[in-house]
């Protein structure tokens, strides 16, 4: 798998608390943005990411994102 599945053209926003996420690289989680293993043998690997604030993030769920696992808008490019 060379290209991750698009989940969505939007990011998901959450409210999150403080402790490590594991976000879904390849598209595949059932349990978007985070990880549920279901990446198998893609190649692609889920993204540690330490949370330090509760704070509300913009999880990028189209998978495309320059500044993973973050959305920054790629998904607006895509077709």
């Amino acid at each position: 798998m060379s290209e991750p599945i698009v989940f969505q053209k939007s990011p998901l926003v959450q409210k999150v608390a403080p402790g490590t996420y594991y976000w879904c690289a390849c598209g595949r989680s059932a349990g978007q943005p985070f990880c549920d293993g279901s990446h198998g043998e893609t190649g692609f690997a889920p993204l540690p990411v330490e949370i330090t604030e509760a704070k509300t993030v913009a999880w990028c769920a189209c998978k495309h994102t320059k500044t993973p696992p973050f959305c920054d808008g790629s998904h607006a490019h895509l077709k």
